[in-house]
């Protein structure tokens, strides 16, 4: 039997880790043998929802201090690197932090058997291990990158992480942003693919019949994300203002951007209307009651939440922002798409609203039914 091991910094609530778990259990339903591994404890972790999926927590951290050289090395890029540099602690961890992750898998190779495929998720993962070289790992990356200009920094960054890796990106839009970037930052990788996330059709489907009491009882619009600017919640609100709709807008997250979000929905005369639920474990019941799904991001790798609410039966409405959600919404649902501006998004909330809540078709999800994703995953 293939054996396949997920490694991710951690199983905090979060979009990356979420796909992380779900791919786990992907590659337990086709029918390999599933391993997870994470870095770091948090409370309340995310689970796969398969008990077969076997979970390995490793405290890299902890054992790279232990190596003393791991330790020393931390201390200089933090008191030299860091400063001189700016977002440079990931050369001194992550040197020892490769050795000590293949020292981890040696052992976890003895006991369980050789693996097949090892998939990083996360470039805040890779940092932790960026001198670990397999042939068997594939590197997925979950966002486009931002380009400002070459820098020495930027290109010793992503020949560390990047240079001569196979490399997964989430979309074609993330495939494009890291092709312009090896031309700005002079490194190639070694092979390149386009897999997208995988929707975890059955498990959502259950988990969205969980009662809440908190979930409004009447229709209300929704958003799931992180509060945080890359996720364009200002520009949501003045869109939901402008809109003059009398459905609640509900926000499910939380971040650093919430009190000034407050602030605005105060300003713009709707904060009886705005419900800040904040996290919540479970967001799948509150997908499913929304009567219309909306993401107002500046940018998305992918945009997980937009076929997770489709899978929750709940019609979505985006803004045409870089990266995957053209990957998402295509074909009948390109209609789903607005330009990103305050006007724009505004006019398709009205429209979307008009009528009865439209039907969400099967195959809209086609593309990213998990077995679809393992395999290709395995495939090379």
């Amino acid at each position: 039997m293939m054996r396949t091991l997920v490694v991710v910094r951690s199983l905090k609530m979060g979009g990356m880790e979420r796909v992380a778990v779900n791919l786990a259990d992907a590659f337990h339903e086709a029918g390999y043998e599933s391993h997870l591994v994470h870095f770091r404890k948090v409370k309340r972790p995310l689970r796969p929802e398969h008990s077969g999926v076997k979970v390995h927590h490793l405290p890299l951290q902890q054992r790279n201090r232990l190596t003393l050289v791991g330790y020393g090395l931390e201390v200089l890029a933090r008191l030299l690197l860091n400063p001189l540099m700016g977002r440079a602690l990931f050369l001194g961890l992550g040197v020892m932090g490769g050795v000590v992750f293949r020292h981890w898998l040696k052992r976890f190779e003895q006991e369980h058997g050789r693996v097949d495929r090892i998939v990083f998720r996360g470039i805040g993962t890779f940092e932790l291990v960026w001198s670990f070289r397999d042939r068997r790992a594939r590197y997925v990356l979950e966002n486009i990158f931002h380009f400002n200009g070459a820098s020495r920094r930027k290109a010793l960054f992503a020949r560390c992480l990047y240079h001569r890796r196979d490399l997964v990106a989430v979309s074609q839009g993330v495939a494009d942003s890291l092709r312009k970037a090896q031309t700005l930052w002079k490194f190639r990788p070694r092979s390149l693919t386009v897999i997208p996330n995988p929707c975890p059709l059955r498990s959502i489907r259950e988990a969205m019949l969980e009662a809440n009491d908190a979930i409004p009882s009447e229709p209300y619009l929704l958003n799931v994300a992180r509060l945080v600017p890359a996720k364009g919640h200002d520009l949501l609100l003045r869109a939901y203002a402008r809109s003059g709709t009398s459905l609640p807008l509900v926000l499910v997250g939380d971040g650093q951007e919430r009190d000034s979000l407050v602030a605005l929905a105060n300003e713009l005369d709707i904060a009886d209307k705005v419900i800040f639920a904040g996290n919540q474990y479970n967001p799948y019941p509150w997908m499913r009651h929304a009567r219309l799904f909306v993401l107002s991001s500046r940018f998305e790798g992918m945009g997980i939440v937009l076929f997770e609410a489709l899978a929750c039966g709940t019609a979505v409405l985006s803004v045409d922002c870089p990266g995957g959600v053209r990957e998402i919404l295509k074909g009948e649902l390109e209609t789903s798409l607005v330009e990103r501006s305050e006007e724009a998004l505004a006019d398709g909330i009205t429209a979307a609203l008009e009528g009865p809540k439209p039907e969400v078709r099967e195959q809209w999800l086609d593309d990213f039914r998990p077995e679809r994703v393992a395999q290709a995953f395995v495939a090379r």
